[in-house]
Parts: C-alpha cells; sequence; structure tokens
C-alpha cells in the first residue's frame, strides 16, 4: 500500500509539471505551428515518455549501486549507559552499589574479496539493463515522432480537401455567375440550367462547411496529442507533395533486414536477454563461498575507571603486624610505604588506554540455506526465457508490420496512379464539356454530370496521394528514415 502511494504521488508529480510545460509549449508556439516543434512538444508532454525517462533514471541509479557494491562498508557505532544500584564495575570487575556512566566506540568495515563474481555480474547485467532502458526511450520517442507526423499529415491532408472543395465551389460561382447575368439580360434560353447550377452551387456550399469541419476536427487531434491548448488561428507549413510521388524504393526483406539494425526495440530486447544471462550468473554466485575482510578499532569508558598516584614515602614501625622470630628471639620489621591519591581517569586518558584494533579474514560456505539458491537460479533462467521469447514475439511483429504496411504503400501507390489517370482523364473531358457548356451546345446536366466526375477524381486523387505519403512514412520509420 505504501509503494502504490508513493507511485501516485510520483504520477501526480509529473502530471502537474507536464501542464505546467503544456502552458509554456502553447505559449511558445507562433503564428505558425511547424513540423519539427509539433514533434518536440510531443515529445516533451508525453506521459509514456516521462514514465520511460523514470525508469531510464532508475536502471542508472541500479548500475552506480552495484558499482559502489565494490567498496567496503564501514561503519561506526557509540553506546552510552548509566547505571545505577548493585552493578560490576567494568575495571575492577567487583559489585559495586552507585551509579556508573559507561561508553564504548567502535569503527568497523568489511570488504568482500570473493563472493562467486556476483558482483561483478551484477555489475553488467544492471549496465546491460540501463542500456536497454535508454533504448527504450529512444523507441518511444521514434513511436510519438511518426504519430505525430501522421496527425500533423491528416490536417494538411483535410487542408488540402477544403482547398479543392474552394476551387469547385469557385467555378460552379462563375457558372452561376454568367447564366444569372443572362437571365437578367433575358437571353437565358434554358432556365433549368441557371437552377441546376444553383443547386450545385449550394451542394458546393455544404461540402465546403463539410470540409471546415474535417480540418478543425484534425487540429484539434493533433493539439490532443501534443497535449496543450487548442490554439484556433495557428497556421500550418505546407508540405509539398510533389517530392513524395516517386516509387517507393525496397522490398519487404530488405527494409525488414534494416529495421533489425535500427529500430531501438529490438537493440533493447537483445539487451534484455544479455542483462538475464548475467542475472543467471548472478544467482548461481550464490552456490560459491565468500571471502571477506574485516577490520575494527574499539575503545571504551567507564566513571567508575580510577588511577593511584603516589605522593611521599617514609618509614614506619609495623611491630604489630610484621616481625621475624629467630633463634635469638623476635626482630621487628621496618618496612617503607608510600602515601597516594585516588583520581578518576578521564576520557580522553581512556580512550587512548582502552583502544584495541581487530583484524579477520571471514570465510563462509553455503550448504543448506532453504534451497534458496537453486531456486534463484530457476528464477534467473525462467526471466531468461522470457526475455528470449519476446526478443522472438519482437522480431516477428516487426516482420509482419513490414509486409503489412509495404502492401498497403504497394495498393496506395496502385490506386495513386489509377486516380492520377481518372483525375487528367475527367479534367480533359470537364474541359471541353464546359467550351461547349458556354457555347450552348450541351445541356446543364451534362456539364453537371462532367463536373461532378472531375470533382470527385480530384478530391480521390487528393486523398490517394496522402494516403501513399502515410504509408510510405511508415515504411521510412522502420528504417531510421524518418526525417521531418
Amino acid at each position: 500500500m505504501k509503494k502504490q502511494k508513493i507511485s501516485l504521488l510520483m504520477i501526480i508529480f509529473f502530471l502537474s509539471f507536464m501542464k505546467v510545460d503544456a502552458q509554456n509549449a502553447n505559449a511558445a508556439i507562433g503564428d505558425v505551428l511547424t513540423l519539427k516543434q509539433a514533434v518536440e512538444i510531443a515529445i516533451n508532454n508525453n506521459l509514456v515518455v516521462e514514465q520511460n525517462d523514470i525508469i531510464k533514471q532508475q536502471a542508472r541509479l541500479n548500475n552506480n549501486q552495484a558499482i559502489d557494491y565494490l567498496l567496503p562498508s564501514i561503519n561506526a557505532n557509540g553506546q552510552q549507559g548509566i547505571s545505577s544500584g548493585r552493578s560490576l564495575n567494568p575495571y575492577t570487575y567487583q559489585y559495586v552499589n552507585s551509579q556508573i556512566n559507561t561508553g564504548s566506540y567502535s569503527i568497523s568495515g568489511n570488504l568482500v574479496l570473493f563472493s562467486g563474481l556476483q558482483t561483478q555480474n551484477y555489475i553488467k547485467q544492471t549496465s546491460l539493463a540501463y542500456n536497454a532502458s535508454k533504448l527504450d526511450l529512444e523507441q518511444q520517442k521514434q513511436n510519438i515522432t511518426l504519430s505525430v507526423l501522421l496527425q500533423y499529415l491528416q490536417v494538411a491532408s483535410s487542408q488540402d480537401l477544403l482547398d479543392v472543395s474552394r476551387r469547385q465551389a469557385d467555378v460552379d460561382k462563375k457558372q452561376l455567375d454568367r447564366l444569372d447575368l443572362q437571365n437578367k439580360d433575358g437571353a437565358l434560353v434554358d432556365l433549368s440550367a441557371l437552377s441546376d447550377l444553383k443547386g450545385a452551387y449550394a451542394n458546393d456550399l455544404a461540402n465546403i462547411a463539410t470540409a471546415v469541419n474535417t480540418l478543425e476536427s484534425a487540429k484539434v487531434s493533433l493539439f490532443q496529442f501534443l497535449n496543450v491548448p487548442y490554439k484556433r488561428d495557428v497556421q500550418y507549413e505546407k508540405i509539398s507533395l510533389d517530392l513524395q510521388m516517386s516509387d517507393y524504393q525496397g522490398n519487404p526483406d530488405s527494409i525488414y533486414r534494416i529495421a533489425l539494425g535500427t529500430l531501438p526495440s529490438v537493440k533493447s530486447a537483445d539487451l534484455k536477454i544479455r542483462a538475464f544471462e548475467k542475472a543467471v550468473s548472478v544467482a548461481r554466485g550464490q552456490y560459491y563461498p565468500t571471502l571477506s575482510f574485516g577490520a575494527s578499532i574499539y575503545t571504551s569508558y567507564s566513571n567508575a575507571a580510577t588511577a593511584t598516584t603516589p605522593i611521599n614515602s617514609f618509614f614506619y614501625d609495623t611491630s604489630r603486624n610484621n616481625y621475624v622470630s629467630t633463634n635469638n628471639g623476635d626482630f621487628y620489621v621496618i618496612s617503607k610505604e608510600q602515601n597516594s591519591v585516588t583520581q578518576n581517569i578521564s576520557f580522553g586518558d581512556q580512550f587512548k588506554n582502552n583502544k584495541y584494533t581487530t583484524f579477520s579474514l571471514s570465510l563462509s560456505i553455503p550448504i543448506l540455506n532453504q534451497l534458496r539458491a537453486r531456486n534463484n537460479v530457476k528464477q534467473a533462467k525462467i526471466n531468461l526465457e522470457n526475455a528470449q521469447y519476446n526478443a522472438t514475439n519482437t522480431r516477428l511483429v516487426i516482420q509482419q508490420n513490414v509486409e503489412l504496411a509495404y502492401q498497403n504503400m504497394v495498393m496506395a501507390n496502385s490506386q495513386l496512379k489509377s486516380d492520377q489517370d481518372a483525375a487528367d482523364g475527367y479534367a480533359e473531358s470537364f474541359r471541353i464539356k464546359e467550351i461547349k457548356f458556354n457555347e450552348g451546345v450541351i445541356t446543364s446536366d451534362v456539364y453537371l454530370l462532367a463536373k461532378n466526375n472531375l470533382d470527385r477524381a480530384t478530391i480521390s486523387l487528393t486523398i490517394a496521394r496522402y494516403n501513399y505519403i502515410f504509408r510510405s512514412r511508415i515504411l521510412d520509420y522502420y528504417q531510421g528514415k524518418l526525417n521531418y
């Protein structure tokens, strides 16, 4: 539950920053929103990109920590205590009935000399995982770039379709004005032609309204993807279609081979396999003994510690206590005694005098540890097998997507050529019909039929052009050629 709360707080934290960044990004958008600017805004404001960046930072910290495991562990300890009543004097080892203040202080260090190369393999594992996380982040950025490109092209396509609708309406408007002028002058013979043109022009206006709505919807969708407030009056850079119409070079097999060496997701999957291979080596290292070197320094203090200091010396008679008996009688013994004073030992003197150091080598041989080592090895192998399946599936999905994208591109190219031929044919037919209609040779229904055929062909051609661009850019994405 605690981890879930922390994760929720982190998400709220980054979402709050994303809102600030989104507002700043919208303020930075000028009169023209370029494709490059749109890609940068989308990457900066995308939550999945932010999450992948956090994962990369965590992987980097894990790698740094793995390297730090090579360093010795050093710890300082201090203990201060007060005892009262009957207690043991730590210096005389006699029981006294008083309050004693004691303290002990130490610094100890330990360095693992050998542990089955677990640390070395763990460093390699975390390094590979860190590199894989960087590739995952790059892959996500490329996915965002492709999505923004397609959204941006959708806006451009909608804008071109709106322009086509307006040009079609202009043609009908000119004919309508011409017939209306003839009608006012009394020179119009066929009044139904005027009615037909009025109906056609009204239909053109309805098509324009639909095209405007489609364009605005495409713009709103783009801004939603950019995760910024919609800016209605912004303009978009013009995409040249003439440079996009050449036949696409390459075949599915060559594109797939290039994709395997280009896409970060493939490289990331391979690095994860190598990382899990090192994880197996780390787990196997638990079977080996662990050799460690240790050292420590210790000292202590007690207010009960005392020292006796001599003051002077003198002779005095101890006949009542000490004498020597001989054949000649008892002879008194004169002994030399020394006066002294007892004082508490200072903290500094005790700190120096009570100091001692130790050095040790310890060898820990695993014999039975609830089979944790064996189960850890099995778990590591399962993780490795899963990583291998993921890498295989990644390649399979890419191969299938390349095949599908290539077939869609071929179909789009074929449709584009057919629509181009149809548009050229209908344009010539309409040119002839328009001349005859202006001369009064044909009726309005023949003229409008030719114009409707041309209008549909023009719209189909515009859609086919952008559809071919869409399909081509997807193939560019798989080959690492997604420029903007």
